[in-house]
């Protein structure tokens, strides 16, 4: 049992609480999610069951979309209608002032993680030295709004669409607005509907089933190991090349020569596929396309990332 099941987090649980629910249903060998999702969050949480989880790295880079309900007027110590309200006023701004706020977030920018958060400082969350009273500086980190979607004003709410950047967090974002406007904010619903390839419409919701409708359903919607990465150039092996690739040999330019080279950079992700299409390994190539017919047969032109265990 090797893939990916999407689930479609529930809000009052924490991405953990999620993946231990699914330990318990699927008793998998190993299983983790990519990408936390806050307790407030609902939405597409990608879990990883056994080898997928060596793919929970390429998943975690994955740009995110969400939709947000943002509550002018009221500042929280987490940054969501969760935490205790430190300041509350009355919004005095008009339609185009929170427009001009909102679409002006569009675009690279430093961001603060927020204090209630699950980035690690020294091996422990934030959140953890938070609540032990420690107030720890962490460096703003470059994230980027792609896009935002104004779907409604009715004041002190406001409703919108972004897609944005691994690491970006809207809450954090959220606040930012406020300031802006002078008045602050703070998230009171967030949904994430997509992570990558994953959509809101992949999302399995587990609410009000039981423990043997819950496994039944995953197991019929698991997402093969195979097809986990649709996007990212394959290249077939035979049966030797393949035994070699999966006992740490790096990939070589012989091993290009009988597929489709003409549209990869250095840098790039390719997946090694089996004669059964089973996943071999994950590699990051040296060079790029132009320049790879012009090295000799057995020069080393790619790095393993992740090697997978036959299937």
């Amino acid at each position: 049992m090797n893939g990916i099941v999407v689930i479609d987090k529930p809000t009052g649980k924490t991405s953990y609480d999620v993946v231990r629910h699914i330990k318990k249903v699927l008793k998998p060998r190993k299983v983790g999610h990519t990408g936390t999702l806050d307790p407030l969050a609902t939405g597409v949480l990608p879990i990883c069951l056994n080898e997928a989880t060596k793919l929970a790295q390429f998943f975690a880079q994955d740009d995110k979309e969400y939709r947000v309900v943002m509550l002018l007027g009221v500042e929280t110590d987490t940054l969501d209608a969760d935490g205790y309200i430190v300041s509350k006023q009355e919004p005095r701004c008009n339609r185009e002032d929170i427009e001009y706020a909102v679409m002006s977030c569009v675009g690279r920018q430093e961001q603060t993680p927020p204090r209630y958060s699950a980035v690690k400082f020294k091996g422990k969350a934030l959140y953890k030295w938070t609540r032990e009273g420690v107030s720890i500086n962490v460096p703003p980190r470059a994230v980027e709004i792609f896009t935002i979607d104004l779907e409604d004003i009715s004041v002190p709410y406001v409703t919108f669409c972004l897609s944005c950047s691994k690491g970006t967090y809207i809450r954090a974002l959220c606040a930012d607005i406020g300031s802006r406007l002078g008045c602050g904010a703070c998230v009171v619903a967030l949904r994430r509907t997509r992570s990558g390839r994953f959509r809101e419409c992949d999302a399995l919701s587990l609410n009000g089933f039981k423990d043997d409708e819950i496994k039944k359903h995953l197991l019929e919607n698991v997402i093969p190991l195979d097809d986990a990465m649709p996007d990212v150039l394959t290249i077939p092996v035979d049966n030797t090349t393949e035994k070699m690739i999966r006992n740490g040999c790096q990939p070589m330019v012989e091993i290009f020569e009988n597929s489709d080279i003409s549209s990869f950079n250095a840098g790039d992700l390719v997946q090694f596929k089996a004669e059964n299409n089973s996943l071999v390994a994950i590699a990051r190539m040296d060079t790029g396309c132009e320049t790879l017919p012009l090295l000799d047969r057995t020069a080393p032109v790619a790095r393993l990332v992740r090697v997978f265990n036959g299937q």
